[in-house]
């Protein structure tokens, strides 16, 4: 009996998708394709960029960016909804402007359905550890709590799990503080 093998896809193989409107990323050499977030998704990426955004105001320590590639190996590529980067990271990472390893930060907004959940709480959070991504927000909004992992050598562990009525803060950016609740409202 034979046993087929899926050929790995690589960064180039993605450089070829269509720019069709939807999010191409590859996981370990496997193509994912995904379509715009809902609007509630979309709601909550802009508050939390806005918070981060008000706190860089105050402290310039680096950047935040919405949607932004991260290119990791020639077999991971993935598209994060939101990422924060210091200056000093910014000048290892950032080649012909674009992110080719893993920021102080990334978060990713649950979109609805099992495979997609999954995705985030198991695939990405393997690659984003493996690749030195220091702190990892997965964002629920459906059921309106944040889980905070942070890495410990190469694996992102779950440090907290942040609800609605808790304040949430981060190892990355100091005296970084805000309610929950300011990140899920309408």
């Amino acid at each position: 009996m034979a046993t087929h093998i899926r050929p790995l896809l690589t960064v180039a193989d993605l450089e070829l998708m269509p720019d069709d409107g939807n999010r191409y990323e590859l996981l370990e050499g496997e193509l994912v394709v995904s379509r715009a977030p809902r609007l509630t998704h979309q709601r909550v990426s802009g508050n939390i960029f806005a918070l981060i955004r008000a706190y860089l105001e105050q402290h310039p320590i680096g950047e935040v960016f919405a949607t932004a590639g991260v290119m990791f190996d020639q077999f991971s590529s993935v598209i994060p909804d939101l990422v924060f980067v210091s200056h000093a990271r910014q000048a290892e990472i950032v080649v012909d402007d674009r992110f080719i390893g893993g920021p102080e930060l990334v978060i990713e907004i649950l979109s609805p359905g099992e495979d997609n959940a999954r995705r985030d709480r198991v695939t990405k959070r393997q690659i984003y550890g493996r690749f030195g991504v220091d702190e990892y927000w997965i964002v629920d909004p459906e059921q309106q709590i944040i889980g905070v992992y942070q890495l410990d050598d190469t694996v992102l562990e779950l440090r907290v799990t942040v609800t609605r009525h808790d304040a949430l803060m981060s190892n990355v950016l100091p005296g970084f503080l805000c309610r929950a609740r300011d990140m899920f409202r309408r």
